[in-house]
């Protein structure tokens, strides 16, 4: 059988104009998922991200620390399936309907990185509303649009796999949480509860004999916790 590592993106910018870039944390985080793979001696076959900057970043630099460590890595692939789903366009779509009830959400949205709580609680709120598929506006991406764009990109890696490739995917945590309800069958809104709890760089191992896959492993994250330094332990 084949393996596909699903790896979120280390930390991004959360609460700054550009959220799509590494901050100096994530990059540590991405050094070290990369060490660890070495360590594993797990051996790549091909590396793919989506064509956001901070999974591609996270993507070049644990492949240059298992190039450090003497193994030989694929040329990155970079394939939009692989893309987070649109939060802001999804907020923007959907605040406007959730002010009368939640007057102090757009202070709290646009001040999120000091009220990271509470923008966790509305963020979770206007998620489950996109979910419910209740709440679709034109030119907005669809949560069942979400989920076709990528179970057709996990298709498109599986039918041009070798049986037995090691395949790396850099990419988000909406992203690895859509495939894990593909794959389970799990109620959306249960794979979402566990969308939260992600963090960045962990490892999500999927097991593939053709088209058929197996979750092995969810997001394990031990190369982080062996630092001994919780401050590595990051969620957004």
């Amino acid at each position: 059988m084949g393996s596909i590592y699903l790896i979120r993106h280390g930390q991004a910018s959360f609460g700054a104009d550009d959220y799509d870039v590494l901050s100096p944390m994530g990059f540590r985080q991405a050094e070290i998922v990369g060490a660890h793979l070495a360590q594993l001696d797990v051996r790549l076959d091909r590396c793919l991200s989506g064509d956001l900057l901070r999974q591609r970043d996270t993507a070049q630099t644990a492949m240059a620390q298992m190039n450090a460590a003497g193994y030989t890595t694929p040329t990155l692939e970079i394939d939009s399936a692989f893309n987070e789903l649109d939060a802001d366009g999804i907020i923007r779509a959907l605040l406007p309907a959730i002010l009368p009830e939640e007057p102090e959400a757009l202070h709290v949205l646009r001040n999120a990185a000091q009220h990271r709580a509470e923008f966790q609680r509305l963020f979770a709120l206007i998620i489950d509303r996109w979910l419910s598929g209740n709440y679709d506006t034109p030119g907005l991406q669809s949560w069942l649009g979400f989920a076709e764009q990528v179970h057709s990109g996990l298709h498109r890696v599986l039918d041009s796999a070798g049986s037995k490739d090691n395949i790396a995917i850099f990419t988000s945590g909406g992203t690895i949480t859509a495939l894990l309800h593909l794959m389970t069958q799990m109620p959306v809104r249960q794979a979402f509860e566990l969308n939260w709890q992600i963090v960045n760089t962990s490892l999500n191992q999927l097991r593939f004999r053709g088209r058929e896959v197996a979750l092995a492993s969810f997001n394990s994250h031990a190369h982080l916790q062996l630092m001994k330094d919780p401050t590595l332990i990051t969620y957004r």
